[in-house]
């Protein structure tokens, strides 16, 4: 019989092949928290990253020796009558990197009968946001309080979250891993790859300073396995899923290993000979961001994705939790929005007129939780393109959207809004608009239903005045009548009602009528 309380996560990783056997003990240090029992794990080495980093694609070795591991960990989830239902394979960095990742899930599945999920750079942030969330718990307040950096260095890449007292500034994957470094490593001396990684750091602060001067962050997480090793030798104890160590106590520590062979880090520290060949690159990365913030600690907690993956299995419909993370994309969201000096008393308002009309009309439009939210964030930034131009700047918005990064988002979901940004104003869309025509059927409707609700939103804030402060909604056989409850003239809201109207009424069959 299957056990299904129990879940495993496989992380396919640059380094090795991860497994972590889980359950939700059933107690919780808040509320709606999980509280995860690891009941086993188990890690082998797999040069994938070599692979990919140098050729760009996993070779045939490579590929056998992975459906080897993955073998083996079937067998040991043998003892614990785990369904395939409850086992998840996820690939990282080194997958999402390689030119040939489809053949190579795809042959996995065909092997195996499991599912690869490849997990995009920004669905890692969010991952880890929901580990570290888990790990540091309320022991660590200043986190919460201050700028704050979430840094997670893996092999092909690094991830990075900025906080702003605990609210989402923005977050970023970055091509800046410890294997690419340990290949210029190879290729040049120790001073060499410190000048590398130290130009690289420097061209990525002055993006992100752009978003919140580093100099200003006082609380610093690192995240990697890296300096989870160091953390071993040189940290104290926080609590069962966090260590800290000095800024001091850093420094000292990366300067005595820089020098170090692969060997040295092997014999020395007991590291797997595969996790070794970037534990040097690794900490130089980690020490170089830390030289920017005026933290003075490093905060370690002993988490992966992995743990962030099955905390998002077992809390199942967390409401406490979903809108934590919903109001963390928000505030990513406004962060951009403010990069590109939206206007944001606006957008704010025009968003709480979009998510009134979404509720009152829950029953016409069918969406769930998840697509208000992606409504929310569409009605904030659907004036960004302003920044480029006034003329146009649905598209110049749409644009911006496509090219931007927003915490928690999917590529897909950002695809939507920046199609629900180039529809909230002009014409409807047309067999030539490619970036509709890419959509999915689905994705198209709620594109439609997304864009018609913003349009009328739009229109009730026609003069960026928010004289209308709240809205509600009567239904009769053909008319929506929103009534305002304000005695002023609604002249130029009704102006803009007859130009953003029609592609409500094509939609959901209403005649919109301002009452």
């Amino acid at each position: 019989m299957e056990n299904s309380g129990v879940y495993a996560v496989i992380e396919i990783g640059s380094t090795g092949i991860r497994l972590l056997v889980a359950e939700n003990d059933g107690t919780a240090r808040r509320a709606g928290e999980p509280r995860l029992r690891i009941l086993d794990e188990s890690s082998r080495p797999v040069a994938l990253g070599r692979d990919v980093f140098s050729s760009g694609a996993v070779s045939r070795e490579s590929f056998l020796e992975c459906l080897s591991v993955l073998e083996a960990c079937r067998e040991q989830l043998g003892a614990w009558d785990i369904g395939e239902s409850g086992i998840h394979i996820v690939a990282t960095s080194a997958v999402r990197a390689a030119r040939n990742r489809d053949i190579f899930t795809d042959r996995i599945r065909h092997e195996t009968g499991l599912a690869v999920t490849v997990v995009e750079g920004i669905e890692e942030n969010r991952l880890m946001y929901l580990a570290l969330r888990y790990a540091l718990k309320n022991d660590v307040p200043r986190f919460w309080r201050a700028n704050s950096m979430i840094l997670d260095v893996g092999g092909g890449s690094s991830e990075i979250m900025l906080l702003r007292r605990g609210k989402m500034v923005s977050s970023h994957s970055l091509r800046l891993g410890t294997i690419l470094m340990d290949q210029k490593r190879r290729e040049g001396s120790a001073a060499f790859i410190e000048r590398y990684i130290k130009e690289n750091v420097r061209n990525t602060q002055d993006f992100l300073n752009d978003e919140m001067d580093l100099s200003a962050i006082s609380a610093l997480v690192a995240a990697g396995s890296d300096v989870r090793q160091a953390a071993a030798h040189i940290g104290k104890k926080l609590n069962e899923n966090c260590m800290v160590i000095g800024k001091d106590d850093f420094m000292r520590f990366a300067k005595s290993v820089e020098h170090y062979s692969i060997e040295e880090c092997v014999r020395r520290y007991n590291i797997p000979y595969a996790d070794a060949e970037g534990f040097v690159p690794g900490l130089l990365i980690y020490r170089t961001f830390l030289e920017r913030t005026a933290a003075e600690e490093l905060i370690v907690p002993d988490i992966s994705v992995r743990e962030g993956y099955l905390i998002d299995l077992v809390s199942g419909v967390d409401n406490e939790l979903r809108n934590d993370f919903y109001s963390q994309i928000t505030a990513s969201a406004v962060n951009l929005g403010r990069k590109y000096r939206f206007d944001e008393e606006h957008s704010r308002h025009v968003a709480r007129l979009c998510l009134s009309l979404f509720d009152a009309l829950e029953k016409e439009h069918g969406m769930n939780g998840h697509e208000r939210m992606m409504l929310e964030t569409a009605a904030l930034l659907h004036d960004i393109g302003m920044f480029i131009r006034g003329s146009g700047h649905h598209l110049h918005g749409q644009y911006i959207v496509a090219n931007s990064e927003i915490f928690g988002l999917k590529k897909e979901d950002m695809d939507i809004i920046g199609n629900v940004i180039r529809y909230h104003r002009d014409s409807p869309p047309s067999p030539a608009d490619i970036e509709y025509l890419a959509l999915q059927r689905e994705e198209r409707i709620l594109v439609l239903k997304m864009a018609s609700l913003l349009r009328v939103a739009d229109a009730l804030d026609r003069g960026h005045s928010q004289r209308i402060k709240n809205i509600s909604v009567e239904k009769k056989t053909e008319t929506l009548v929103i009534r305002t409850g304000e005695s002023f003239d609604l002249s130029l809201e009704e102006l803009g009602m007859r130009d953003k109207a029609d592609l409500f009424e094509e939609v959901f069959g209403y005649q919109v009528i301002l009452g």
